[in-house]
């Protein structure tokens, strides 16, 4: 069965402009799979499952891998920006992508508050009279503006952001490997392999514990899926998604596994403590000058790469829900850079109020946060697999072409993802400060069928969705 050409002209989404190039697009899909979770997120994680949590953030990494190229082979059968919400609308049914639109718009307003605050706390360290609100304003002006220019100066912005980190990490697993080579360095005496298990196990306060930490772990992952809304701005998606997607694997088994199992040779996990980075401790355990003051700034671009990030695809996937209906009309208009401003003024707004709420909540309020941007992340992702399943199912009976891109295993390494992020939300329901998220989402599932309600008096043709087209395809 031939792949047909790609028709990106007839799907919702059009008039973008196609600016983000092969380097933007690569550098982009590396900073997705580097956040803080990893930055700041891991050190509250190694103080509950030790040297084990590796193998947490690999068998997470491999699921990771298996819902990207579910998403990949979806991406090349009909690459358009909205993504997974174009899917979830087209396979599942209208209610779906409705409800993935607006939940993944969600996920990046919580996520957003969250980051402005976390880089304006970070601004602190350097420069602590300055009032924490100034800062975090400065930086939601600044990357608004950016983001209304043009999506190549998101693009460059996202690169260089990326660049920083993965830069950072690089350089703290080869210091690592030097220190565990050649001994030098105040960690020298210690530094050693046998760190991994010489402490209580490698399991040290057992498997169920381990097990527990997953839920963090994915919230590090969050944000790997944003290669696929860049699909309607790539120049050429059908060579550089597949080419990002690919890459995933390694990028994640440096950059997490490598980067921690390092990170956990040189220093023993029993010195590391929540709310303190692992690359700060290790970079101080080793003695680097200005360790803290490095490590701080790195966290400070991952804080503000996720808030760019987050502008970016909320402005899309609210484009997106204006195409179907789903949202205010005006959201459909772009400006004359070709970028969706009123969409992504009007996240901003939201990201705004949650820095005056974040300024007098209590620091639990950015727990609360991070559970409820996993909670969000595991309902796109579970609509990213379904709709793969389906999409597999049409194709397999030839009413659907195949994509030049098929996930390997067909549907069964979906059908395998599906069970781990269900079980995941077990885990999250069973833990009693990760819970509230459930209600959370219970309560956002309401509003959003209230909201659908009303959709389907005022315009029903809205909510009964179009049919795919499911002719018959000829081998």
């Amino acid at each position: 069965m031939a792949s047909p050409q790609v028709d990106t002209e007839s799907v919702p989404g059009e008039g973008y402009e196609r600016g983000l190039n092969s380097r933007q697009v690569q550098m982009i899909a590396i900073g997705g799979a580097i956040g803080v979770g990893l930055f700041l997120g891991a050190g509250a994680n190694i103080a509950k499952a030790g040297p084990s949590l590796i193998v947490m953030y690999a068998l997470a990494g491999v699921i990771i891998f298996f819902i990207m190229r579910a998403l990949g082979e979806l991406l090349l059968y009909r690459p358009v920006s909205g993504s997974f919400a174009e899917y979830s609308r087209e396979f599942l049914g209208p209610f779906f992508g409705y409800f993935t639109g607006w939940t993944y718009w969600l996920m990046w307003i919580v996520t957003g508050m969250a980051e402005l605050t976390a880089a304006a706390i970070y601004i602190n360290y350097w420069f602590p009279q300055i009032p924490q609100w100034v800062t975090a304003l400065v930086f939601l002006v600044l990357l608004f503006g950016a983001n209304l220019i043009s999506v190549k100066l998101f693009g460059e912005i996202e690169f260089w952001f990326s660049m920083v980190k993965v830069t950072a990490i690089i350089g703290m697993i080869v210091i690592g490997l030097g220190v565990l080579t050649f001994g030098f360095s105040a960690a020298g005496d210690t530094a050693a392999v046998s760190n991994l298990w010489a402490v209580d196990g490698f399991f040290p306060k057992g498997i169920g514990s381990s097990l527990m930490t997953l839920q963090g772990v994915m919230f590090a992952y969050l944000a790997v899926e944003l290669v696929g809304v860049t699909a309607g701005e790539s120049q050429n998606p059908e060579k550089t998604l597949p080419k990002a997607i690919n890459t995933l694997p390694w990028r994640i088994a440096l950059f997490y596994v490598g980067a921690l199992t390092v990170i956990l040779c040189v220093v023993e996990w029993t010195e590391f403590a929540p709310g303190v980075s692992p690359f700060v401790a290790a970079f101080a355990r080793i003695g680097i000058p200005a360790g803290a003051a490095i490590v701080n700034f790195v966290v400070l671009t991952a804080a503000l790469s996720s808030c760019n990030s987050g502008m970016y695809s909320t402005g899309r996937m609210l484009r997106t829900l204006a195409d179907n209906g789903e949202a205010p009309a005006v959201y459909r208009r772009l400006s004359s850079t070709k970028t969706p401003a009123l969409g992504i003024a009007t996240s901003v707004v939201f990201m705004g109020i949650g820095v005056v709420l974040n300024y007098v909540v209590p620091e639990k309020a950015f727990g609360y946060v991070t559970s409820l941007a996993t909670a969000a992340g595991i309902w796109t992702w579970l609509m990213i697999l379904l709709s793969h399943v389906r999409y597999r199912r049409e194709v397999v009976a030839g009413r659907l072409p195949a994509s030049s891109f098929p996930a390997p295993g067909g549907s069964l390494c979906s059908y395998i993802a599906i069970a781990f992020l269900l079980f995941v939300t077990v885990l999250i329901a069973i833990d009693a400060d990760a819970r509230i998220c459930l209600y959370v989402m219970a309560g956002w599932a309401a509003a959003l069928g209230a909201g659908w309600a009303v959709l389907r008096d005022r315009n029903p043709q809205v909510t009964q969705g179009r049919e795919p087209d499911l002719e018959k395809i000829d081998d």
